[in-house]
């Protein structure tokens, strides 16, 4: 059964949803840290508790109001004996993204069993039990079968060798519990304006990092993690080639247009970072938190070489140099610079989250992005069409007005009223 107890999860209305459970789904798979496991495979099985609403369903006796559970139970298979992944936290987390990108699911509970898990002492079981949500979305991209081709060709056959290509780091057990560490790489230098770098093959793929450079360990002694080893992940990682980024502006403290100008200018100025346009400033309500005045935001569309957590350092020091504090959530500030879209990148960490969680319904982001990039898509979970995000945002009618040459000209004040007419 699941490691979740029944607990409910309830709609925006709070009425309990109801439930479908898909109980001991098992597959081989090639899943784990050793040599051995991705080698020779283990069983691993998925309980899979899903919320939504089936009256309609009921009601017409329809399954295309419903979840066909007997495709999902198909899919969830795909995703335990699919491409092999260090961690079982991975394979629940792509699990979850399956499920969720179902249009009718609200959220669903994930437990991943590794009975077979290597461990040196008596066990029952292994199980990593998450949930998931439209508010806390999966940090992996949903099953396809065009990824299930690919993984089909690179998971080995029960016996069979292990597949051709860079081999896993090797990892030395700490003690009796085996743990998932990630190979070491070198901090990413500082990289000049928009010349390509070195860096990863697949910016957006699982961590997978380099065995170390021949002759950096005496002879006959195997990389592994030590105290002081520099362990990174997707965020981490520098590009092959300059990324096109989406960032959000917005300032509703001091002068919001001069403090919003001088930030695409220092935005422009640092190493590895190119502005590429600006969107039209709009002036919009606040959404969420405290009284505060009405906000000025603007889109800045760039392209960069730096890692995704090198750009979050950056824009966090823009901020910085224009007085922001982090006193109160959702609160008034004198800048506000927000990582929206970093390429293709679908990442989730304790610092950072790409594409930002509440993009797809905001539009004081999307309505800017639109008018200065009219084809833009939002990648992700929750993404789609800007325009057609924009048209629909909840939050669309605190759009109060566009102003197209703020850069260079002052705008309309703002009005206490809202009655400022479009510039």
């Amino acid at each position: 059964m699941s490691q979740f107890d029944e607990g409910a999860v309830a709609d925006d209305q709070r009425r309990k949803l109801d439930q479908i459970r898909l109980t001991g789904i098992t597959a081989t798979g090639y899943h784990g840290v050793f040599e051995h496991e991705r080698r020779e495979g283990q069983t691993f099985v998925a309980d899979v508790v899903v919320h939504l609403d089936t009256r309609r369903a009921a009601a017409r006796d329809d399954l295309a109001h419903t979840l066909n559970y007997g495709e999902l139970a198909v899919q969830v298979s795909a995703v335990l004996s699919g491409e092999p992944v260090d961690l079982i936290e991975t394979v629940a987390e792509r699990i979850a993204a399956t499920v969720l990108a179902h249009a009718l699911v609200q959220a669903v509970d994930v437990s991943v069993h590794k009975p077979q898990a290597p461990i040196e002492v008596p066990f029952g079981d292994v199980v990593v039990a998450i949930r998931r949500d439209r508010t806390k979305l999966p940090a992996a991209e949903p099953y396809t079968a065009r990824s299930a081709a690919g993984a089909e060709a690179a998971a080995p056959a029960p016996g069979g060798p292990v597949p051709a290509g860079p081999a896993p780091a090797t990892v030395a057990p700490a003690g009796p519990t085996p743990t998932a560490a990630l190979p070491a790489v070198p901090a990413p230098t500082p990289a000049a304006p928009l010349a390509p770098t070195a860096g990863v093959d697949n910016p957006s793929g699982p961590v997978i990092v380099a065995p170390a450079p021949r002759g950096a360990l005496p002879d006959g002694v195997a990389a592994r993690p030590v105290d002081g080893e520099v362990v990174v992940d997707a965020f981490d990682r520098t590009p092959d080639a300059p990324v096109d980024v989406v960032l959000a502006l917005g300032s509703n403290l001091g002068a919001p247009q001069d403090t919003l100008r001088r930030a695409v200018s220092d935005l422009g100025a640092i190493p590895g970072v190119q502005v590429v346009d600006v969107s039209p400033l709009a002036r919009t309500a606040p959404v969420g938190g405290p009284e505060q005045p009405d906000f000025l935001n603007a889109v800045v569309l760039a392209r960069t070489v730096l890692s995704a957590r090198d750009l979050l350092r950056a824009t966090q020091a823009v901020e910085q140099a224009h007085g922001r504090e982090r006193h109160e959530h959702w609160g008034p500030r004198t800048l506000d610079v927000d990582i929206i879209v970093y390429g293709g990148l679908t990442a989730v960490a304790d610092d950072l989250e790409v594409p930002h969680p509440r993009a797809h319904e905001r539009a004081f982001v999307l309505q800017p992005w639109a008018q200065v990039a009219p084809d833009a898509v939002l990648p992700g979970l929750g993404g789609g069409p800007v325009a057609v995000l924009a048209a629909t945002a909840p939050d669309r009618d605190g759009v109060r007005w566009l102003a197209l040459d703020w850069l260079t000209a002052p705008t309309t004040p703002a009005d206490p009223a809202g009655d400022v007419q479009p510039a």
